[in-house]
């Protein structure tokens, strides 16, 4: 394992003793999910901080009626720590994960951290300050449901997806679009259909390509259009 991968992603990196560098260097492995598959809920073993080399995490909640509601993403080059949750006793609630696309990602096992951990206060900082970011970014979340309609959390949807992809044709379903802003996909069809009328958008069999970036970009800033009342 390459330290350098360590030593860019964990703030700590250089304040542990080389003998725990080692330790973690020569217990973490590699491992890849497929798109779908559950990697981590609150009745799973729980199985470490991970580092994403590839592909997108989706970090969520079901509600009783089994409703999905995304909280963030993780993307290539940042760690994850809610794998670790039980590491973490204030965590209380329970979070799934799973890849929203194929994923690469290096493990660091529990039973490799925690020795670390528990003798070195800037680990544990680490994962608690790592833990708060994500919960700023469900805040985030919440305030985007509760107070942005739903054609703006679109907007602001496909345009981050298409700098992160880096081209204005977006592999992605109305489902997947759903999932990731808390809505109804009834709803999002309703709001993409707009945006194809208005000529935004040009909708394809699980894709769309944005033809309009700067109508688009201007709804992430300003929606005029109250089409998200349903």
């Amino acid at each position: 394992m390459e330290e350098a991968l360590f030593a860019d992603t964990f703030s700590f990196w250089e304040k542990i003793t080389e003998e725990d560098k080692r330790s973690i260097l020569e217990g973490s492995v590699t491992a890849e999910y497929k798109k779908g598959q559950l990697m981590h809920r609150s009745d799973m073993k729980c199985q470490g901080a991970m580092i994403v080399l590839s592909g997108v995490l989706w970090v969520y909640i079901v509600s009783e009626e089994g409703r999905e509601v995304t909280l963030f993403r993780i993307y290539a080059n940042d760690s994850c720590v809610l794998s670790a949750s039980c590491l973490l006793d204030t965590i209380a609630f329970d979070v799934l994960i799973e890849p929203s696309e194929d994923v690469h990602v290096v493990m660091v096992p529990t039973t490799v951290l925690f020795p670390v951990m528990n003798k070195n206060p800037y680990v544990e900082l680490y994962m608690y300050k790592k833990a708060a970011e994500r919960f700023s970014d469900v805040i985030w979340t919440v305030q985007q449901i509760l107070f942005m309609g739903t054609d703006k959390r679109i907007a602001v949807f496909l345009w981050d997806e298409m700098h992160r992809q880096g081209q204005p044709m977006l592999k992605i379903t109305h489902d997947e679009i759903a999932k990731n802003i808390g809505s109804a996909r009834e709803v999002v069809t309703k709001v993409l259909k707009y945006f194809a009328e208005e000529r935004i958008i040009i909708l394809k069999r699980g894709k769309l390509e944005i033809a309009n970036k700067k109508a688009l970009q201007k709804l992430t800033i300003n929606s005029n259009k109250n089409i998200s009342h349903m």
